[in-house]
Parts: C-alpha cells; sequence; structure tokens
C-alpha cells in the first residue's frame, strides 16, 4: 500500500469496488486501526487481521476476508515487531501474508533483509509441504529473473536483484511453491508490480515484479487465474494488485 491512509486518499474505495477481492492482503499498511477512517479501522463488511509494527508509521501487514477466517498467527513462530508476518484461514485455505524487507536504503538494511530471509526459507519450506492447501502472498522486494525487471543489466548490482538474492528465490520455489503468475505468462517480460517514482518509469511501463503470490502443491490445483492489475498501481500505490482467483 506504502500507508494505507494515503492509499485510502488516493481512491483505494474506487479499486476495491471495482475488484471486488474476497481476501485482500495489505503490505505496508503504516497505520493502527484506530488512525484510519471508520470504514477501514472498523469495516462492517469484511472481517480484518491485523499485525501492525511497533513502530508508528512503518511496515505492517493486514489481512481482510468477506467471510468467516481464523486467526493461525504472526511471526515465524516468534516475535514480529516489524509487523512482517500474519497467518489466517478462510474457506479451507490458509493465508499467509508477507511484508519482506527491503535492503535497498543501506547496507544495514540489506543485512537485516537476509537475516530475514535465512529464516523465512526453512519456515516457509515446511508450509509448503502442508496437505491443506496454503497461499503465501505480498511484497517480497526480490525480482526472480531478468523478465520480472524492465533492465536487468543496469540492475544486476542492486538490491532486490541481487545475483544471491534471486537464488535464493530459485531455492524458495523448488521448496515446494509455484509462482501463480509466472505460471500463467511463462516466457514475457513482466507483468511488473512494482514502479519507481523517477523518471516516466510508470507511463513507460518500465517496472519490477517483487511482488507475489505463490502456492503450494494443493492451493495451485485450486488456482483458474492470475493476473496483476497494473491500472491500480498508477493510482493508488507504487505496487499494483496480484490477483489469484481460486475454485473453492
Amino acid at each position: 500500500m506504502n500507508g494505507l491512509r494515503a492509499a485510502i486518499r488516493k481512491n483505494l474505495d474506487r479499486h476495491m469496488r471495482r475488484l471486488k477481492p474476497d481476501v485482500l492482503m495489505m503490505q505496508e499498511v503504516r497505520a493502527l486501526p484506530e488512525q484510519l477512517v471508520p470504514k477501514w479501522g472498523r469495516p462492517r463488511r469484511w472481517k480484518a487481521e491485523w499485525q501492525p509494527a511497533e513502530k508508528l508509521g512503518y511496515s505492517g501487514v493486514a489481512t481482510f476476508s468477506r467471510t468467516e477466517h481464523e486467526r493461525l498467527g504472526v511471526g515465524m513462530d516468534g516475535p514480529d515487531p516489524q509487523g512482517r508476518v500474519l497467518r489466517t484461514r478462510t474457506r479451507g485455505v490458509q493465508i499467509v501474508n508477507i511484508y519482506l524487507p527491503s535492503g535497498s536504503a543501506k547496507p544495514e538494511a540489506q543485512t537485516r533483509k537476509e537475516v530475514f530471509m535465512d529464516r523465512f526459507l526453512p519456515w516457509s519450506s515446511h508450509l509448503a509441504s502442508l496437505e491443506e492447501p496454503v497461499l503465501l502472498g505480498g511484497d517480497l522486494n526480490i525480482a526472480h529473473t531478468a523478465n520480472d525487471i524492465h533492465n536487468p543489466t543496469a540492475n544486476k548490482k542492486n538490491s532486490g536483484f541481487l545475483p544471491h538474492e534471486r537464488e535464493w528465490f530459485t531455492t524458495l520455489l523448488d521448496s515446494g511453491w509455484t509462482d501463480v503468475i509466472r505460471r500463467e505468462f511463462p516466457d514475457q517480460k513482466g507483468p511488473y508490480s512494482w514502479w519507481s517514482n523517477r523518471g516516466r518509469a510508470r507511463e513507460l511501463n518500465r517496472g519490477w515484479r517483487i511482488d507475489y503470490i505463490l502456492a503450494n502443491r494443493a492451493a495451485a490445483a485450486l488456482i483458474t487465474s492470475a493476473s496483476i492489475d497494473r491500472k491500480g498501481g498508477l493510482e493508488v500505490s507504487d505496487h499494483a494488485p496480484v490477483i489469484v482467483e481460486l475454485d473453492v
């Protein structure tokens, strides 16, 4: 969201009416429920779960669903002070909402990102092995392949496209996850999910694909379509929503 309060001011409601999601996973919420207008802070038509960061105005994830759901936990089997992991279950599908740290700000941020990645790999591998359907979705802050970034050559030394990050992502998928967008669009450049605010990146569609929905084997069998709604990324946020439909 790059800030839910800002997204609301930028016509988020209009895009929600257009997309009509049954489940909505938001990352980088950067707000507490009580800081939002009642429609979002105390929604009547949604069942809402929040995992805010302890630091006000920072990070945070939230999952909304239109049907009853169960809150399963937060964090990776431990504290989650930055508000990066939230697990719920609705209609027999476990929903794992993830906001993986960015490492682009400074070297210390990249170090924190890699510590998170080291913990995340074995933890998520267990989820991939479950017999129940599991969807893992969110901002993973890594473009996996050259097709997931507009200019791979110029960015090969930048956080989010470093060789060892891309190798890590391959290992993540090999542990049992299906990248449902890449399954739908196997050979093309993009579709991208994030654009820099610099230059004319959005206008010219010079983006990165760093937002994903991954499915374990049971969930992958239920998915009927997958797409990225670029229109939303041009107005509400610098990210665009990743959308999957399931037959449940």
